[in-house]
């Protein structure tokens, strides 16, 4: 590396997922980190990749996502991105209030009304001047899910287009340009082949991790993998004309940063004020509903008819390993809603043809799927668990039938399922069916929704 006029920090997080255990750690030392650097006049910028906000976690729920807000401004965090657990688990509304109150910027080039209109919360760029007069250009985009984004209300584009879009905007009034990319490790490598005025790609969505960066042409790729395991950190050098003469990556593991006694405290402390703010009531319960992996139970009982009330389908499929607690005889709340169904997962129906539910079905009794780890998804248990369905069943003589209808093969059907049979790794024809999927509400709201109506 050439000697340099100028050094550029940047300390950046990705796919935090609500995973606090080790934040009180990261936000000291990112604290400690701009302090330092700013003592020796050196620029700093601390930026998230998106997907810090996770629904999993009671903070986050109980907080409708502002607990996360508080947790980056008091890093101090100079600008965000969102991924796809802000943009798609949550309500447009939410959505748009979520970062009220946020002492930093929220970059994003590729989310518009319906109209066409940029939201009045966030910035496509920004562009930030260092004490020595050198010119930041920082662009964010998120990963393209068209339907859900639809569904809730929001226009998404083609990132890459949109942030080469930007890139030609401000090229001339900058020195450089870093992008802020939700968009997964794939598409990153296909930015920097396409877009080489780009100097950094900060990276997430795929969770990958890359120790030391990537180059692609002459653009350095960083990612720091999930859940607040690292924390990266990027070196700038620029010379007297303020021309990049070098780029430096490296990842910090966050067993190198300070635990202090109090850090487990403060988690715990968080934890305590989700659980708290989810203590309303929601319905009674009758009777207990007793949560079982590997066979139908009075729980997956209730689900299946939630879930055929509410969309109105036919008949209903999903996976027992969904549940991850019983609900006891009495008053449920919030909070145990929340404990028993923490996926950010929608119900969907899915228009099939009675040979294609057919198809469903049979595909479904692979004797290997209840043992399988899922990964990823929105799914946040361990186990498949066996697949159970409701309204859907052979008879004595071997015949499907659909409630009380017998499934014909030309004739059609609605199937109520998880949208994560939507994606294609378990099902492949579901991909490409014709479906709708209820948002913003979440497979524990239709539960909720359920026992109100019964009680």
């Amino acid at each position: 590396m050439q000697n340099s006029l100028e050094k550029i920090h940047l300390y950046h997080t990705n796919d935090v997922h609500s995973h606090f255990d080790s934040w009180p750690q990261i936000s000291r030392f990112l604290r400690s980190e701009r302090e330092k650097h700013e003592a020796g006049k050196e620029a700093c910028f601390l930026f998230d990749i998106g997907d810090h906000v996770d629904r999993s976690h009671p903070f986050t729920e109980g907080t409708i996502g502002k607990g996360n807000i508080t947790l980056l401004n008091h890093a101090g965090y100079d600008a965000v991105t969102i991924g796809n657990n802000e943009g798609i688990t949550m309500s447009k509304k939410a959505l748009t209030n979520l970062y009220e109150g946020a002492e930093f910027d929220v970059i994003l080039c590729n989310l518009k009304e319906t109209d066409g209109s940029i939201p009045n919360w966030l910035e496509p760029y920004q562009i930030y001047e260092t004490e020595k007069g050198t010119r930041i250009g920082v662009i964010g985009a998120t990963a393209m899910y068209t339907e859900f984004y639809q569904r809730l209300g929001w226009r998404i584009e083609e990132p890459r287009k949109a942030i080469q879009s930007i890139v030609h905007q401000v090229q001339d009034e900058t020195d450089v340009i870093v992008c802020l990319s939700h968009l997964g490790i794939h598409e990153d490598r296909l930015l920097a082949e396409e877009c080489k005025q780009i100097d950094v790609i900060l990276g997430a969505h795929t969770h990958h991790l890359f120790m030391e960066g990537e180059l692609v042409n002459e653009t350095l790729l960083t990612a720091t993998g999930k859940f607040a395991e690292y924390v990266g950190h990027i070196t700038i050098s620029l010379d007297e004309s303020k021309r990049v003469i070098g780029k430096k990556a490296e990842v910090i593991h966050v067993n190198k940063m300070e635990l202090l006694k109090e850090d487990v405290k403060a988690v715990n402390t968080l934890i305590s004020a989700g659980n708290e703010a989810m203590e309303e009531k929601v319905f009674y319960n009758a009777e207990p509903l007793k949560q079982q992996l590997f066979k139908e139970s009075s729980l997956s009982s209730f689900f299946g008819r939630a879930m055929i009330e509410y969309t109105d389908a036919d008949c209903a499929m999903f996976n027992a390993g969904i549940f991850l607690s019983s609900l006891e005889k009495g008053w449920v709340t919030k909070r145990q809603l929340h404990s028993m169904l923490p996926h950010p997962i929608n119900p969907c129906v899915i228009s099939l043809s009675g040979s294609e539910l057919l198809e469903v079905y049979t595909l479904a009794q692979n004797k290997e799927w209840p043992k399988l780890e899922i990964k990823g998804l929105g799914f946040r248990g361990t186990l498949m668990g066996k697949m159970i369905f409701e309204r859907l069943y052979k008879n004595k003589q071997g015949e499907l039938f659909a409630g009380n209808r017998q499934v014909v093969p030309s004739e059609s059907y609605k199937l109520a399922t998880l949208d994560m049979f939507t994606f294609g790794f378990f099902f492949p024809s579901l991909q490409q069916a014709e479906k709708e999927y209820y948002m913003p509400e979440l497979i524990r709201d239709l539960v909720g929704w359920y026992g109100k109506q019964k009680a």
